[in-house]
């Protein structure tokens, strides 16, 4: 009779301790489970949620008239959804500065940034980047006839007018660290600071600089360009399902004639 209930106790025992053994590895497993992908969410929903720029001409610019954003980065943010999601995907857009923009997509509002964001190593820390899909590079904007038509041109005293969280304001300070840097919430704050004398000089992306020079003639970009600033998308820190889909379909883009379609109506590089 004893040994009947020693027996039991020990089958007891072991059920406890397998049972026990069963928790700690679900607990486990839940806590060093690897994070889903959005992209995920993504197909599911049939929609993608992108940071754009509404104040960048030629890229991503609010038509008024209209109330769309119109722009390079737009359309190629529609062109990646289509090639990634089908004819019924569905874009929505949610307006971000250079300052904004990572703090947006760290927090979920936003699924990728599409915005005239330079690629840069300090940047990897926080996003994954996609490939390439503009070449840019830093230039300087002036009213015509200026003195100012290269970085050389830029001395102690000269005014050079920028935007907050940029490249470009970093870049500027190294190449001309005599000169003053000025810098504004977004670009079409610099370039009406420009405009009302407030600087000499703007400077970032050619690309966005060619968009001021086409709305206002009466200024010219200058000097070439002085730094490489390659854009690429950026999405989640570690969310690499993501960025591979995002790379696929630029990828696409690129073999069918697309993305040259998108670069021919809105870049003018005369």
């Amino acid at each position: 009779m004893k040994k009947r209930k020693r027996v039991g106790f020990m089958l007891l025992m072991s059920c406890l301790m397998v049972a026990l053994a069963a928790c700690g590895t679900a607990e486990k497993g839940s806590t060093d489970a690897k994070p889903r992908s959005s992209l995920e969410a993504i197909k599911k929903e049939k929609t993608i949620v992108f940071g754009v720029k509404n104040d960048t001409r030629l890229f991503g610019l609010k038509n008024p008239s209209t109330g769309d954003i119109e722009g390079f980065d737009i359309d190629i943010a529609k062109a990646i959804a289509k090639e990634m999601l089908g004819e019924k995907a569905k874009v929505e857009f949610k307006e971000v500065t250079s300052k904004t923009r990572i703090p947006l997509l760290q927090k979920g509002d936003i699924h990728a940034i599409v915005a005239t964001m330079t690629i840069t190593d300090e940047r990897k820390k926080e996003v994954n980047f996609s490939d390439v899909y503009f070449e840019a590079g830093q230039s300087l904007l002036v009213k015509k006839g200026s003195d100012i038509q290269s970085i050389d041109d830029i001395k102690k005293g000269t005014k050079v007018l920028a935007v907050k969280g940029s490249t470009s304001a970093q870049n500027i300070r190294e190449k001309a660290p005599a000169a003053s840097v000025l810098e504004f919430e977004n670009y079409q704050e610099a370039f009406t600071a420009l405009k009302s004398n407030q600087g000499q000089v703007l400077t970032t992306d050619n690309a966005i600089l060619f968009g001021m020079a086409d709305e206002d003639s009466s200024y010219e970009v200058v000097g070439g360009t002085f730094t490489d600033e390659p854009y690429g998308i950026a999405v989640k820190k570690g969310d690499q399902e993501l960025t591979e889909a995002m790379n696929k379909a630029l990828k696409a883009l690129k073999e069918n004639g697309e993305y040259d379609n998108i670069y021919k109506k809105w870049i003018n590089e005369s």
